[in-house]
This record gives C-alpha cells, structure tokens and sequence, in this order.
C-alpha cells in the first residue's frame, strides 16, 4: 500500500509538472533528487561524477518535460534519463574503470561431475549481530553492483534499488521484459557470489583479500 501511495504521489507530480505549476519542479527535485544521486554513485563509483550527473539529468528533465507525454510514465522516463546522462559521463571520466570484468568471472564456477553448476552459499545466519559488519557488507554489495557490466548493472540497479517494476526497466533499457528478467537473474547469482565469498572469508577469520 505504501509503495502504491508512493506511486501515486509521483504521477500527481509528474501531472503538476506538465501543467506548469508553480513549485513543482522543486518538489521533484526533493522526491527525485536523491535517488538519482544515488543511482548515478552506484554506476559512476565517484562522488564528483555522480553528483554532476545527477545535475545534468534533473537540468535535462527540466529541459524535456514537453516530451513526457504520460504521468504514469513518470519514474521510467526519469531513470532513462538518468542513465543516458552516467552512460556518457562514464566513457568520459577519469574515473572510468580500465577495463569491466566479464560476467563470466563473477558468476559461480561449475564443479562436480558433468560440470553442474553450484553455488556455495554462505550461512548468514551463523555471523554476529555486528554493525561494523553490515556497513563492509553494504560496501561489498556496493563494490560488485560496479563491478558488473553495464547491462546487468543497469537492469539490478533499476529493479531492486529503484524498484522499477520489471515492464518499466524493459523500457528504461529499450528490451523486453524476458531480457530483463533472465539479465536481473544473473546479476543477483553475481552479486551473491562475491557476498558468500567475503562471509566465508570473514568466518574464516581470513577476511578478504
């Protein structure tokens, strides 16, 4: 119901916006603003490009409302926006990572006989209430959504930060909504993979690397 709510208040917005009210654009920006910062930190890894892209992207919607034709669409249209503004930000910064490890060297490995795939999955559970902890947790999973390539990136970042529904990063992304759902499932495997390996480092006592 809450998420709802909160949908709603954003197509009210999005309404106000396209009928030119004064004061609207300044509510968007504080119901947008941040989640786009964030979003654009995820993928751009550094706070000066995320903050100038979070700039260039609020300035852009500012610039194209006439082009958003339906409220509904409000949320998708922005996060389009968004990641066009950190694509080409990321070809052109300092920052931009040499070169993007494959998909292939974050997903589990096959093992056992015939090769089947496995995923040895850390037990959680077992580790200690500790908030230091949680907050390298918070920087690992932070540090493999970057180290994804960008089409898995962009559909995790949308679907489970953004909590676009699976239709709306379809059209964020330009594919369809079995692209989306077989990219999301593989990006998770990836994220996971690098989890259980840091909390079977940390259990260890090894920690990581």
């Amino acid at each position: 119901m809450i998420a709802s709510d909160a949908r709603q208040q954003e197509i009210e917005l999005a309404r106000r916006l396209i009928a030119g009210e004064p004061g609207a654009f300044d509510r968007f920006v504080e119901r947008f603003g941040s989640k786009v910062f964030q979003y654009s930190l995820l993928v751009c890894g550094q706070r000066e490009d995320a903050e100038e892209v979070a700039q260039d992207t609020l300035f852009k919607v500012f610039e194209k409302l006439d082009q958003l034709r339906e409220p509904e669409r409000i949320r998708p249209w922005v996060f389009r926006i968004a990641r066009n503004a950190c694509l080409m930000k990321r070809r052109k910064s300092v920052f931009a990572p040499a070169q993007e490890l494959s998909l292939d060297e974050l997903m589990p490995q096959a093992a056992g006989n015939g090769g089947a795939r496995r995923i040895e999955i850390a037990d959680w559970s077992a580790l200690p209430e500790d908030r230091a902890l949680k907050a390298e947790l918070q920087r690992v999973v932070r540090e493999a959504i970057r180290e994804l390539p960008e089409i898995y990136q962009s559909v995790l970042l949308l679907r489970d930060i953004e909590g676009l529904s699976t239709a709306e990063a379809a059209e964020v992304l330009g594919v369809n909504e079995e692209v989306v759902k077989t990219r999301l499932h593989r990006a998770r495997l990836a994220v996971r993979r690098k989890l259980d390996w840091y909390l079977q480092s940390a259990r260890a006592g090894g920690g990581p690397a």
